[in-house]
């Protein structure tokens, strides 16, 4: 009787399985714009236009410029902005990224954001390319990489923060007009912070990896010497990071940083002796159901599992971290720890969730695509099902979809794509009339007054923006003043970038001849 109940069990998780991978299939061309319990009528609207939307991700990073914008600048609304950044220490902090909707640079986000882009242009460099999207692509990179090599300043100091976060969010002000306190905050071998220091060796090693191909070898040569150092700095002087707290502090410690640095300057160089330490600290490795700018364990498994099917099986304790994160991700896989709406989202938690799902969507794409490559056709063995690499890249493929319009409200959460996009984003520069239209200054309390709170659409459409998300409900309610879900941050925009360029190459191959899952 057990051996007869546990082989229709078995059957049963079978079948469910496949009734999600067909489900996940048709989720790339239909959705159901019905809300709640009253149902609606099923549109089916095709694949979505991935070519637009990879253009205008990369596109949202011209609005996110600080400093003297160059001639080029595609994003006119914008203007020049924080031109004195560093003055008082007499060092040249100009240029970077706002990280969101405010007007303050936080070296942690922005590295991280320099690494997921990089990371997108070196992994599907072939589909952005066939949309003539690279050259954007490595602009933004560039542009990100840039202010970071100028942070550090020395061998022992790497400037992590231009601005006060508490007295910026106390103001609702263009970047042009701001006047709140451009304080600075660094890291130094008395007061260290290994995390953002891993994490600013981790984006300089990638981004190198990106642009010594075009051209500028002195640049790209000061990108990896720098790498190295801010390694370095990270390795030797280990301390966790909290000078920017209560924005941006780091929960996970500074171990994921380090492995995640060394994967990446591995990877740079071929040094073994970033190899040795992935392999001599693996035991800080364990597994994890989310890939954040904290949080970077999932990341360095990656790398780790692409040296791993390569040969280097002493990294096996990566690989099956890796494993446990796509069971952590995927439906009815027996060990599922986050959980889908019921449109398709994942959703961790709710507060800019569409962050966790966008980087979630980027690694299942790389390591599908890596699966592909490398071996392992097998895909990923879970307690209850198993996934090949076609599935695995579905699945990632609709949480593109998903952000895309593919949802129960029928809205694509990119700002400026399709029809029906959030009009009232949380964010300063674009709800405040352009200096190019209103040339006087608007000051900190008549933007709190007249502009954050009003119904109006924002008067600069940023295109490209992707917002924080719907509720676990599938709702959104498009409030500039509701910052959880209304306000994008460029983390969202560079791990979906990647994602969105898999999945455009992934609709154009295909389709996979059977759809049985492997046990």
């Amino acid at each position: 009787m057990h051996i007869v109940c546990k082989l229709q069990h078995r059957q049963m998780v079978t079948m469910a399985v496949k009734v999600w991978v067909v489900a996940m299939m048709l989720m790339h061309h239909c959705f159901d714009v019905g809300l709640g319990d009253a149902g609606g009528d099923g549109l089916c609207l095709g694949s979505p236009d991935y070519g637009d939307a990879l253009a205008k991700a990369i596109l949202f990073f011209e609005g996110q410029r600080s400093g003297r914008l160059p001639a080029n600048q595609r994003v006119q609304w914008r203007g020049n902005s924080a031109l004195a950044d560093g003055r008082p220490e007499n060092v040249n902090l100009t240029g970077g990224y706002y990280d969101a909707g405010d007007n303050v640079k936080f070296g942690f986000p922005m590295a991280f954001t320099v690494t997921l882009l990089s990371w997108s242009a070196i992994e599907f460099r072939g589909d952005v390319a066939a949309v003539g999207q690279l050259g954007n692509l490595r602009a933004a990179i560039h542009w990100g990489a840039d202010f970071l090599l100028r942070a550090h300043t020395s061998p022992t100091t790497l400037y992590t923060q231009v601005g006060d976060g508490n007295a910026d969010h106390g103001c609702w002000e263009r970047p042009e007009d701001m006047d709140t306190p451009r304080t600075l905050y660094k890291i130094t071998a008395d007061s260290p912070g290994s995390e953002v220091a891993g994490e600013a060796a981790a984006a300089l090693a990638a981004a190198y990896l990106v642009l010594k191909e075009d051209g500028d070898k002195a640049f790209a040569s000061r990108l990896l010497a720098a790498s190295k150092s801010l390694f370095e700095l990270a390795n030797n002087y280990r301390g966790s990071f909290q000078s920017s707290c209560p924005f941006y502090c780091s929960y996970s410690g500074y171990q994921d940083e380090l492995l995640w640095a060394s994967a990446w300057l591995h990877r740079a160089t071929r040094d073994g002796k970033y190899l040795d330490f992935l392999r001599q600290n693996q035991g800080s490795s364990n597994p994890g159901n989310e890939f954040s700018w904290d949080n970077k364990q999932v990341g360095a498994q990656m790398l780790a599992t692409q040296e791993y099917l390569k040969g280097r099986r002493d990294l096996a304790r990566y690989k099956a971290n890796l494993d446990s994160f796509v069971c952590a991700l995927m439906p009815d896989s027996g060990g599922t720890q986050i959980r889908t709406t019921r449109g398709g989202l994942l959703f961790t938690r709710d507060s800019v969730n569409m962050q966790y799902a966008t980087t979630a969507a980027l690694v299942l794409s790389v390591y599908s695509k890596t699966l592909r490559s490398w071996g392992g056709s097998d895909g990923v063995r879970c307690s209850a099902a198993s996934f090949s690499p076609d599935q695995i890249a579905s699945f990632a493929a609709s949480q593109v979809d998903y952000v895309l319009g593919s949802n129960p409200m029928g809205m694509s959460y990119m700002v400026g794509h399709g029809d029906a996009f959030p009009r009232r984003i949380h964010h300063r520069a674009s709800s405040i009339p352009s200096v190019e239209v209103l040339s006087r200054a608007v000051p900190c309390n008549e933007g709190f007054s007249s502009w954050l709170p009003t119904s109006d659409p924002n008067p600069n459409v940023h295109v490209g923006a992707i917002v924080g998300g719907p509720d676990e409900n599938d709702q959104f309610g498009d409030n500039r003043g509701d910052s959880a879900h209304s306000e994008p941050a460029t983390y969202i925009n560079a791990a979906f970038v990647g994602a969105c360029a898999a999945a455009m190459g992934q609709s154009q191959k295909p389709a996979s001849p059977t759809l049985s899952t492997y046990k």
